[in-house]
């Protein structure tokens, strides 16, 4: 009976693990999290509530959790970068971790590192951009975007999930402010007014928004060819499983260059009929499920059987599907 732990996933890990004992059934999954009501437990053959650490001291919790609970297969999301370094330590005990090389997974987890790269290997089209740390270049590279662009958005160069994302709109104030939905939006003066409250800043991107279709690919290399499955993502819980042989050449060139071994989520944008590269998470997408229902193709099961030396087959059709996802109430 293969041991599985999943650390502090985000909720829709839920539908990871189902994925994963789908075919293995035997396999023993072990979930944890800070929150110890998370929903994720209901998939889990064995639940722990996790303490609130970060950096060394959580990776040393991490080994230790491995020693403890005999993990043979450790998928990360916490401290990915930081468990990915120390992948040696974990093999010494046994445990196998689902995580590529640190020195690449590092470069990929810095919008603006990773961009460097897109463009140094010529990976797809990446988009023009500043990174700013001061209230001074902030300025400068708003105003040199908005000489090309209709709109700004901005980020945070270390970030997850685009919570730190934010358009720059100034009809976030008057009336639009008051009556219409700007999630997300935010005035050049309220950025300009929050960045002037400190010398210096943790690195941010400023780059033209992308306000046209975005693609999420859920891939993984395996022995049989790259799974590559592209979803087209609205402001609905609609998705489109659509293989655009664009999208699935971008994709196919970014493994030529960066042949990373386990899952990843390639993000592009569209801006005027080109899609942009918009980052790539060295992890599976908080979506994979829908990617997974749409094409028949169980990723997460084939991920962890690729990590135990277990080569499964699978078949992608390439069949264009829409997929979507109701909310179901749950007792914890």
């Amino acid at each position: 009976m293969t041991r599985i732990w999943l650390n502090h996933w985000f909720s829709t890990a839920y539908n990871i693990i189902r994925l994963i004992k789908q075919e293995d059934p035997d396999f023993f999954v072990i979930g944890s999290n800070a929150n110890g009501s998370s929903p994720i437990q209901l998939a889990c053959d064995a639940w722990y509530e996790e303490p609130v650490l970060s950096g060394d001291e959580y990776v040393a919790y991490c080994l230790e959790f491995c020693r403890q609970h005999r993990v043979e297969v450790f998928l990360p999301h916490r401290e990915m970068l930081a468990i990915s370094r120390e992948k040696d330590r974990f093999a010494e005990i046994g445990t196998k971790v689902m995580a590529d090389d640190y020195d690449m997974i590092s470069v990929l987890n810095r919008k603006d590192t990773a961009y460097e790269l897109f463009r140094k290997e010529h990976i797809g089209a990446v988009p023009d951009y500043w990174i700013v740390t001061t209230a001074e270049q902030f300025k400068e590279g708003y105003s040199a975007l908005r000489s090309r662009y209709q709109q700004v958005c901005l980020k945070l160069v270390r970030d997850e999930g685009g919570t730190s994302f934010r358009l720059i709109d100034d009809r976030e104030t008057g009336d639009a402010a008051l009556l219409g939905s700007h999630s997300g939006r935010i005035s050049y003066e309220r950025v300009l007014a929050a960045l002037g409250e400190q010398t210096a800043f943790s690195p941010i991107m400023l780059m033209p928004y992308l306000p046209d279709e975005e693609v999420s690919v859920d891939c993984l290399k395996t022995s049989g060819g790259i799974i590559m499955i592209p979803r087209i993502k609205g402001p609905t819980r609609v998705e489109r499983i659509r293989y655009d042989p664009e999208i699935l050449d971008i994709c196919g060139a970014f493994y030529e260059k960066v042949p990373l071994e386990c899952p990843c989520n390639i993000q592009l944008k569209y801006l005027e009929g080109t899609p942009y590269m918009l980052e790539v998470n060295t992890r599976m997408s908080g979506g994979v499920q829908m990617a997974c229902l749409g094409s028949g193709v169980n990723l997460p099961n084939l991920a962890v059987n690729k990590l135990l030396g277990v080569e499964k087959s699978w078949k992608n059709e390439q069949k264009e599907t829409l997929v979507s996802y109701m909310e179901i109430p749950v007792i914890l």
